[in-house]
């Protein structure tokens, strides 16, 4: 009579196949060039000593993620013949799944008297759990907390500790220096901008941060890393009108034209690491690259409406002003990151404002930070007057409330969006600013803890 036995995948544990601790990298000299899409670059150069005539070799510790049909082994007197990429790495749960149809010893412990006893399994199946013959028993392995151990004969030969791409070639023989190239997703950067304003300055302090992230599945050791600012195409000659990663922010009111000596690659700016580093697998590493102090600054307020739309009491946005500029700015180009802003309380401790995303911002850009919503700052609009003049043409008064609950003057730079085609603008309270072909601005002053109202009137031709 055949006896089934319970238990369960959570109890298997292989023999130590390697000696503990971590192995060291197999990487040569590194360097890693990373771009803010995500991809990377990778170029690893080793000293090989090669056979003379076709050998197969093999470079442990490359990424896991590796684009195989971006790669390139170069060296004198090197010829490729052929490549593959071994990416089924070893873990317990994969040694079992190999093993099926194969023979393996369990090492079973009595708890009582500590005696040890092995038998020889053959593993039918590792399908959501092991099952096992001895003999002419049929086990299933579980969790029970029962002390057993799986003993292997073997590494299946398509299994690797790590990442593995192996290169048959033919060569001349020799020590030969090799170089390693391939593209890899799993790396990637971003900006991060801490920004300190000091309200009675009118200033701010900002630190640039380059935030490294790596989930490739492989350590890049004493890498050389360089950084893009950019983002590179990746197939396709489609016109590309946002990219996924840095989408229109709106905080650049004015486009900078102003350059500076920082190295470029083409259309991007390149960003080099002052020493060498080591990205580890899921990690993140932050590396400093802009340390500005003092740069002119000022905070203001905001509001847009839309075409005809009316509220009561909407918050006026609260924003932060400043400059990349070489004089009275920055003085640097902006990667496209996320900007923090704090102030300073009355006790001098910094406190969070708000933030903003930015794109990628040349110098001498005029920004605009928005951090939130105001909480004394409030806009009552209202569509006073909306009168046909005949089939193709409005008349259209609008009016603005502007009340201020602070202590101090404020300023709110008031947007009118949506004048779509011939919309003149017959009478205004004040005199504005056309910015755009459907938008008009105006700067309205507000007393402390008072009010101030702008009234227009829009001549609609359709």
């Amino acid at each position: 009579m055949r006896h089934l036995l319970l238990l369960g995948m959570g109890c298997i544990i292989a023999t130590p196949l390697f000696a503990q601790g971590e192995a060291a990298s197999a990487q040569g000299d590194v360097a890693v060039t990373i771009y803010q899409n995500g991809q990377s670059l990778v170029q690893d150069s080793r000293q090989m000593n090669l056979p003379s005539g076709r050998s197969k070799q093999e470079f442990p510790d490359v990424s896991a993620q590796i684009r195989a049909e971006t790669v390139t082994l170069t060296g004198p007197g090197i010829g490729i013949v052929e490549q593959n990429f071994d990416y089924d790495l070893l873990t317990p749960a994969k040694l079992m799944e190999k093993a099926v149809g194969q023979t393996v010893t369990l090492l079973r412990t009595n708890v009582a008297t500590g005696a040890e006893t092995r038998v020889r399994a053959k593993v039918l199946a590792a399908n959501g759990g092991v099952v096992l013959q001895i003999g002419d028993s049929i086990e299933v392995l579980r969790d029970d907390g029962l002390p057993v151990r799986v003993i292997f004969d073997r590494v299946p030969p398509n299994l690797r500790a790590r990442p593995t791409l192996s290169v048959t070639v033919e060569s001349m023989g020799g020590l030969t220096p090799t170089t390693l190239t391939y593209l890899t997703p799993g790396l990637g950067w971003t900006s991060d901008y801490v920004t300190l304003f000091d309200d009675a300055k009118q200033t701010i302090d900002v630190q640039g941060w380059v935030t490294l992230t790596n989930n490739t599945g492989t350590d890049y050791t004493n890498a050389d890393v360089l950084l893009v600012a950019g983002n590179p195409n990746q197939g396709g000659n489609q016109r590309m009108y946002q990219t996924p990663y840095s989408p229109s922010t709106g905080t650049i009111d004015e486009a900078g034209t102003e350059s500076n000596d920082r190295e470029r690659l083409g259309d991007y700016y390149l960003y080099p690491l002052g020493e060498r580093t080591t990205i580890a697998n899921a990690q993140q590493k932050q590396v400093s690259f802009l340390d500005v102090k003092s740069a002119p600054a000022r905070n203001t307020y905001e509001f847009n409406n839309g075409w005809l739309a009316t509220n009561e009491a909407a918050s006026a946005s609260s924003v932060l002003k400043f400059s990349t500029s070489r004089s009275g700015g920055l003085g640097d180009q902006l990667p496209a990151g996320t900007m923090r802003v704090y102030m300073r309380d009355k006790r001098g401790d910094p406190q969070f404002i708000g933030e903003s995303r930015i794109e990628a911002t040349p110098m001498g850009s005029a920004m605009s930070i928005r951090t939130g919503e105001a909480f004394d700052v409030k806009i009552r609009t209202v569509v006073e007057e909306r009168t046909r003049i005949n089939n193709n043409r409005w008349k259209t008064r609008m009016r603005y409330e502007i009340t201020n609950a602070r202590g101090n003057a404020v300023t709110v730079d008031l947007g009118q969006n949506g004048l779509w085609g011939d919309v003149r603008i017959s009478e205004q309270s004040q005199e504005g600013k056309r910015v755009s072909a459907d938008r008009i601005e105006w700067s309205v002053p507000v007393p402390a803890n008072g009010k101030a109202t702008v009234t227009a009137t829009f001549d609609s031709r359709y």
